[in-house]
């Protein structure tokens, strides 16, 4: 069979390179694809991301089902388009995107299913907003409406940073469309985690729990980013919490949708915060598998992943197990030059390892030209490592990068720190409530 994915980042290649696994994938075609998924003789780029020629595409080359990665064709709805044509293909309809798409759209949903989130305001008025920052103070979040890439939140931690980043949003016109709208909610303390499931429509699928790490510095410093790592599984997502955030989170939205007339599928990623004492609230929705979440996670996954996908599109989630690798994998994004502001384009990269039983390296900006393969986007690659442990999968990773160079390479070095303290915590002698 030929399936087709649509993007060209890290979570798109991983998501190919795993349906390509499967005995009875013929060819994955990737749309626009990247410079790693160029090189993957199993797949094969398409130069294509407009809609409705994605869909001819599909008919003329028999594609049995389609996978999106990215949020644009989400919101844009694509799935709209290929449903109207009969086309089998897993992702949320334009009106279930708008829960990513929209966060007034998503807050004011939450607060309809009595989900757990943030205490927010929407503003469109940057006095009004402003006066809203004087009353509530700082640490504050401002967060652009709509989609902006991973720039659309500043977390400003004095009231200086909020004025700016409305003034940036809302005077300055800097977000475009996206922030011509402002939700403006109360900070969040605790741990992060990312939770991510499959759903077919009534039916839902965890995944393995996740962490990222957004900010661009070690320590959870420096500004925020698209994402600079992961790992899976999260320590933090105890079985105990797996089944509350399953309760009190994921079930309500399913739920909610289909009672407001918007049937969800696709999958549906609930970045969380968890408090000190283990209380969870929704941070955002995604209406797509996390990047740099999928890495990782896809590097664990076993068995056909191809057929779960069609079990999901046939409204038949209910009867999928799905098998895990016991050992954890961590990926580590190796960025551009001056990524997130201005990332720089170009330049060469060398000393990608090939794939191993413990490591694999995911491309998202790189490109290859008459066979050189150069930086093209803010995050370039995505280096999984998969060991016993997180400081083993550490260690794996961080040997595997340390091989890898392009000029102006960045990347953390402390991937999974939150885990090996919570172990170091645990391992400690005495009293253990």
């Amino acid at each position: 069979m030929k399936l087709l994915v649509v993007g060209s980042g890290g979570r798109e290649h991983a998501l190919a390179w795993k349906l390509a696994q499967s005995p009875r994938v013929q060819i994955v075609y990737v749309a626009p694809g990247n410079g790693g998924t160029a090189q993957d003789e199993r797949l094969r780029n398409v130069d294509i991301t407009d809609p409705a020629e994605l869909a001819d595409f599909v008919e003329k080359e028999h594609v049995a089902f389609t996978l999106v990665g990215p949020e644009q064709p989400l919101a844009a709805g694509i799935v709209n388009v290929f449903r109207s044509r009969g086309l089998k293909i897993f992702g949320p309809s334009k009106e279930a995107a708008q829960l990513e798409s929209s966060k007034d759209f998503a807050k004011a949903f939450m607060k309809r299913h009595n989900i757990p989130t943030a205490e927010y305001e929407t503003f469109s008025d940057a006095a009004a907003a402003h006066a809203y920052i004087d009353a509530k103070g700082a640490p504050i979040v401002v967060k652009a409406d709509g989609l902006a890439a991973g720039k659309g939140v500043v977390v400003a931690m004095t009231p200086e940073e909020a004025h700016a980043a409305v003034d940036s949003m809302l005077a300055d016109n800097k977000l475009g469309d996206a922030g011509a709208r402002v939700v403006i909610e109360e900070f969040l303390t605790g741990e992060e985690a990312s939770f991510i499931v499959m759903v077919d429509g009534k039916h839902v699928l965890a995944l393995a729990s996740s962490q990222d790490h957004k900010r661009l510095l070690d320590g959870d410093k420096g500004p925020n980013t698209g994402g600079m790592g992961a790992y899976s599984p999260a320590p933090i997502v105890t079985p105990q919490l797996h089944a509350r955030v399953m309760r009190e989170i994921i079930q309500p939205t399913v739920r909610g949708m289909e009672n407001e007339g918007i049937r969800f599928t696709g999958f549906l990623y609930a970045g969380l915060m968890i408090d000190a004492n283990g209380n969870p609230k929704t941070l955002e929705f995604n209406c797509r598998m996390g990047d740099p979440e999928t890495q990782p996670i896809m590097a664990r996954l076993k068995g056909d992943f191809s057929k779960v996908v069609e079990m999901a599109i046939d409204g038949k989630l209910d009867s999928v197990d799905l098998d895990w690798d016991r050992r954890t994998a961590l990926g580590v994004v190796l960025a551009a030059h001056n990524y997130p502001e201005t990332p720089r384009k170009g330049d060469r990269i060398s000393g990608i390892q090939a794939e191993t039983d413990s490591s694999v390296t995911f491309h998202a900006g790189t490109t290859l030209t008459d066979g050189k393969l150069t930086t093209s986007g803010g995050r370039v690659l995505c280096v999984v490592g998969l060991a016993d442990s997180v400081r083993g999968a550490q260690s794996v990773v961080y040997d595997t990068v340390n091989q890898i160079s392009f000029d102006g390479m960045q990347y953390r070095r402390d991937i999974g720190y939150r885990a090996v303290n919570r172990k170091q915590s645990a391992d400690k002698p005495g009293d253990k409530h």
